[in-house]
């Protein structure tokens, strides 16, 4: 699928594709100021159509929601042969013990056999944290373990 790129002089840029089976376009106005567009558009006309507004924060927020059950997805396909082995996506809430703190003291793969194979952040991946990444709340975690494993690993992230 080609996105097509489209400079906006003194605005940002315009990046959209057609969506399959559907007469309209979807994609996003990147502003200079950060902010960010969600917008619709017919495939023959490039007025938009429709158009939501983000902050940059709830622009960061759905590219976690949109981009951590595809990575979950894969993984879980490239583990489909592994009997007990599961992945599963965990959130760092607002108000957690562990926002603002380092991987490494949640002591996660001791406590839990779980591994943290990668966090999601503002649409991007950070793959094989280290003990020394810094979570934040919001960032979804990619979790790898048991079913066991990962009900524990849900509960050190919730009650630290």
């Amino acid at each position: 699928m080609n996105v097509e790129v489209t400079p906006l002089p003194g605005i940002g840029v315009r990046k959209d594709f057609p969506l399959r089976g559907s007469r309209r376009r979807v994609g996003v106005i990147d502003h200079r100021d950060g902010t960010i567009d969600l917008i619709v558009s017919k495939p023959d006309n490039p007025d938009v159509t429709d158009q939501i507004s983000l902050s940059p924060r709830e622009a960061a927020l759905l590219a976690n929601l949109l981009g951590a059950p595809q990575l979950v997805a894969q993984l879980e396909e490239e583990h489909r042969d592994l009997d007990g082995v599961t992945t599963k996506q965990m959130t760092v809430r607002s108000g957690s013990v562990y926002d603002g703190r380092l991987l490494g003291e949640t002591q996660m793969r001791t406590r839990t056999k779980t591994s943290i194979v990668a966090v999601m952040r503002a649409g991007h991946a950070f793959a094989s944290p280290a003990p020394d990444f810094v979570f934040t709340a919001g960032d979804v975690l990619v979790v790898v373990g048991t079913a066991d494993g990962l009900a524990a690993a849900a509960r050190v992230l919730t009650d630290g």
